[in-house]
């Protein structure tokens, strides 16, 4: 059988350090995501012509789909700078004066996990992203005033991944809000080559897909995949990833052909075997699991529920008739209880 061919990797450049630069630094180099692309484009030509900074915006999904990368190529295009923090750092007003009046005009300040930031934080950046302008009350009681000091016009990014835990005036003070979605099977395997290829390491094309069709439509856990197999690759091989390297590095990383992780398996292994499939609390599978909550409810079953081996229902978490099958395994009943009329032990 004819060895495919692979994508030859570029020549080494050391000045670039691609390494550490997998993150796209302009907007065309950006894989996927291609209407929340063009309107992008839309309103970078409309900023560069009208001279004036780019309206506020809201990135909003799951982990992993972008949310920094757009923020990161954004000043990249206009020549701007960026300033960086993150909702949970920013736990009074004083916290935030300082990347207020550092910004400079047409500047962007990126707020990741906006949906963190406390509620006094949120109210104190109201007149900033509004007229531009910090309000700092000074004194107290009686003696107390309110000195106004303008600010630059600058750009807030906020990116979250609970939209819905914003509150209505914070929401509505951006005026672009952009939702990004999984990525297809295809786009990740471009992503996978690319990647490859700025860590000057031959990828053949089956290889690539292979890591995309893991990565549970997520370009940073495709990322994540690649990053193992190219060290899988170095330390039992030559250094060049094909698809039946990459079948053994999955399998010692204990990732099946479904995307599911040790953890996934063993979450489904103990709803099926503990309880029955079903209905089991989060609280009594947390338990048992010695995890917490919000690692099941934030990191586990989402994806369980996206591959429709996992439903939500009132009485609890329930394993629908996929789960079993992926786990070789047959339900005893049918429970007319549950929806679609799924098959439970």
């Amino acid at each position: 059988m004819a060895r495919q061919p692979i994508v030859q990797a570029e020549p080494p450049d050391e000045d670039k350090k691609r390494d550490a630069a997998l993150r796209p630094r302009l907007l065309r180099e950006v894989i996927g995501q291609k209407s929340v692309k063009e309107r992008m484009e839309i309103l970078l030509r409309a900023a560069k012509k009208l001279k004036e900074p780019m309206s506020h915006m809201l990135f909003d999904g799951p982990p992993g789909l972008g949310k920094t990368t757009f923020a990161t190529v954004l000043p990249n295009e206009l020549g701007t700078s960026i300033q960086m923090t993150s909702g949970p750092a920013l736990t009074k007003p004083a916290d935030m004066l300082p990347f207020l009046t550092n910004a400079a005009e047409g500047s962007f300040l990126f707020i990741d996990e906006i949906h963190r930031m406390p509620r006094v934080v949120e109210e104190f950046i109201y007149p900033a992203m509004e007229d531009f302008r910090v309000d700092i009350v000074l004194g107290d009681g009686l003696n107390a005033r309110t000195l106004s000091m303008p600010l630059k016009r600058f750009t807030l990014i906020g990116a979250t991944t609970r939209s819905g835990m914003l509150s209505g005036p914070m929401r509505d003070r951006f005026k672009i809000h952009e939702h990004l979605d999984y990525y297809t099977l295809e786009e990740l395997s471009e992503i996978v080559t690319v990647n490859a290829r700025k860590l000057n390491t031959p990828i053949t094309p089956d290889a690539a897909h292979e890591l995309a069709k893991r990565a549970r439509g997520t370009p940073r856990v495709a990322n994540s995949r690649l990053w193992w197999a190219r060290s899988y690759a170095v330390s039992e091989s030559d250094g060049a990833i094909d698809l039946k390297l990459v079948l053994a590095a999955l399998k010692m990383a204990e990732v099946d052909e479904s995307g599911l992780d040790k953890q996934d398996r063993r979450y489904l292994e103990v709803i099926i075997n503990v309880f029955e499939g079903g209905p089991a609390g989060v609280e009594a599978m947390a338990a048992t699991m010695n995890l917490s909550v919000d690692t099941l409810s934030d990191d586990i079953e989402p994806y369980l529920l996206r591959e429709q081996m996992l439903v939500r229902t009132p009485r609890g978490r329930m394993a629908t008739l996929k789960a079993f099958q992926h786990l070789g395994k047959q339900p005893k009943k049918t429970d007319p209880e549950s929806p679609q009329g799924l098959l439970f032990a």
